[in-house]
């Protein structure tokens, strides 16, 4: 096993995520873990994290941890902290670095084994180590940063100051490959382990009490739900809420699948008037969430009461989710937007939650999907926000927008499909902003909506680039959204990458 300590970074878990990528066993745990558990690992990690070493309240780790004997690599902020309790300075650089940033490797060292001289790196930090501690050399540097990587050969101890976990470093895996190595960590864990495992912990939490599924049609709930499923058969009941937030066709192919497919007992109910009434002049996205969380809770408690005995509700919660929540295991975590099923939901919830995903990302989802058997139709659907189309109308949400965005989205999809980009576009939908701009539609000046065409590519949606969609296909979205979806007259694409901005505009 690898620990890796969770000092509050947005990519905690992904460096988890990646060292299970290479098949050896990984796990999130606090900063200040017990040092005896620690003791009985491979090597540590230590995260990255929005603190700054001059604030008295920063994260520390225990510095009994440097003695242990076993392999230890910081990653940014976990770089800066190693330095820093070793004897070494970390002080602001003189301007941030932050985003892809060229390293040069200086010292031979086994953590860079393989690699070319000069690597492209992903970096994101205003404080950097200014002195080493004693026994440490510079292994890398860069134009802003002049200890870019620092190691301590003889007491296996590393510091990355930028990101290897992110697929914008280029050779990251690499790295942490080379740091499995270094370790001893034998490569023996496997998807097809969790599955086992996680199958087990639920069928001994649950026993025979009855368990509602909160199944929205997408892959995580339906993952979610077919793990269940396995766990205690009969005893799930799975209920989709038609909140009137969803795409065009949505309740029709998630009841034809679910019931035809995996013959799951499944249960409809039609709530559309009831979110339309409650989110009524409501702007703050936000507000949105928490009021859809709410909502799609107490539904849940009243369905269940005319179940009875109901005592388990399952949801689709990936980490992905929780950590934008500001959920971690760390608990510093910036709150980047809540999840209507994370910081979505009410403090007095009715149900025990099992959330078989949590640990996991998408792409890992999708190998649970195809391990249990699920058609690639639901395996490989593209993701859908729990708040449906709420947080893609920015602004107050009406019936009327519903149907514009409805038309619309259905048409980008339509398109994408059709010229067969689907298949390397991770995301792809349609948003409708608060604005109106002035049109010319038939020889008539037109003061119509504008649509934003949203496409993004992704390993694991932590990091996401704009999809190069080839302008032809923009074009054709554009004369259809204009000619068929009355009341837009502009339409515009979205060439931001996350970061900066995130896959959803709310």
């Amino acid at each position: 096993m690898i620990y890796v300590l969770d000092f509050g970074s947005q990519y905690s878990h992904l460096i988890t995520r990646r060292i299970r990528e290479l098949n050896v066993y990984a796990e999130l745990v606090p900063h200040n873990f017990a040092l005896d558990k620690l003791r009985t690992a491979k090597g540590v990690i230590l995260s990255g994290g929005p603190q700054n070493l001059s604030d008295s309240r920063a994260l520390r780790v225990d510095k009994k941890i440097f003695n242990l004997g076993i392999p230890i690599l910081g990653i940014c902020y976990g770089m800066q902290l190693a330095a820093f309790e070793l004897g070494g300075t970390v002080r602001a650089g003189q301007k941030r670095e932050y985003g892809p940033t060229e390293i040069k490797i200086g010292k031979p060292t086994k953590l860079f084994r393989g690699l070319k001289p000069k690597q492209l790196t992903w970096m994101s930090h205003g404080d950097q180590v200014t002195k080493l501690p004693r026994g440490f050399g510079i292994i890398a540097g860069s134009s802003n940063c002049p200890v870019a990587a620092m190691a301590d050969e003889t007491n296996r101890i590393y510091g990355l100051q930028f990101h290897p976990e992110v697929v914008h470093t280029k050779n990251g895996m690499v790295m942490l490959k080379n740091f499995i190595k270094i370790t001893g960590a034998k490569p023996s864990w496997s998807m097809k382990d969790f599955l086992e495992k996680e199958i087990e912990k639920i069928r001994k939490q649950v026993g025979k009490e009855k368990t509602v599924c909160a199944l929205s049609g997408g892959v995580d709930s339906a993952v979610a739900a077919s793990i269940v499923h396995k766990a205690v058969g009969k005893n799930l009941i799975c209920v989709y809420v038609d909140t009137g937030l969803m795409r065009e066709g949505e309740t029709e192919t998630v009841v034809k699948t679910f019931k035809q497919y995996q013959k799951i007992d499944l249960r409809i109910i039609y709530a559309k008037k009831e979110f339309l009434a409650k989110l009524k002049s409501v702007s703050d996205p936000e507000k949105k969430r928490k009021i859809i969380g709410e909502l799609f809770i107490r539904i849940f408690e009243r369905e269940a009461k005319k179940l009875g005995g109901v005592s388990w509700l399952v949801q689709g919660t990936l980490y992905t989710d929780a950590i934008t929540s500001g959920v971690s295991v760390g608990k510093a975590t910036a709150v980047i937007k809540s999840h209507h099923n994370v910081g979505g939901l009410p403090e007095k919830l009715g149900f025990k939650l099992i959330e078989p995903l949590r640990e996991l990302y998408k792409d890992e989802v999708r190998k649970i999907g195809k391990l249990l058997g699920l058609p690639d139709a639901i395996v490989h659907r593209q993701p859908f926000p729990g708040p449906g189309l709420a947080v893609r109308i920015i602004d107050e949400v009406t019936e009327e927008k519903l149907d514009l965005l409805k038309k619309a989205d259905l048409i980008v999809r339509e398109e994408i499909e059709k010229a067969g980009l689907h298949k390397n576009i991770q995301q792809y939908f349609a948003i409708l902003p608060s604005i109106k701009s002035v049109g010319v539609q038939g020889d008539a000046r037109t003061y119509g909506h504008t649509i934003i065409v949203r496409a993004v590519t992704t390993a694991d949606f932590m990091t996401a680039h704009w999809a190069k969609i080839p302008h032809a296909v923009l074009e054709k979205i554009s004369v259809r959204i204009t000619n068929e979806v009355s009341g837009v007259n502009r339409v515009v694409y979205d060439i931001t990458s996350k970061p900066p901005g995130t896959v959803e505009w709310e």
